[in-house]
């Protein structure tokens, strides 16, 4: 849904290149994931949340941030829903009236 869309996209994680090579395998993943085992732009981004009430320590956020071509942040997702993610960016790009994909 997302490629039909002018768009590029991609996922970033804290976790490292290692791990996030075998999640994309495990998941047949189609697009980039790229890595921040430092954190540096998870800081920089402010996606880092304290979830150590539930015993996991600091952990990124699942956000989605909508950034034009311009490079300015559009809009930013805060309520992210994994089995819903495809369909949820979709509708928030044709609200953002994201141009389609040429073919």
């Amino acid at each position: 849904m997302i490629r039909a869309f002018d768009v590029a996209y991609f996922m970033i994680s804290v976790d490292t290149l290692e791990d996030n090579t075998a999640f994309a395998k495990k998941e047949s993943a189609d697009f980039p994931i790229l890595a921040d085992p430092t954190q540096e732009t998870a800081r920089k981004y402010g996606v880092l949340g304290d979830f150590s009430k539930y015993g996991l320590g600091i952990l990124a956020n699942r956000w989605t941030f909508y950034i034009g071509t311009d490079g300015k942040i559009l809009y930013i997702d805060k309520s992210v829903k994994p089995g819903s993610a495809g369909e949820d960016t979709s509708a928030r790009l044709k609200e953002l009236k994201v141009p389609a994909a040429k073919q």
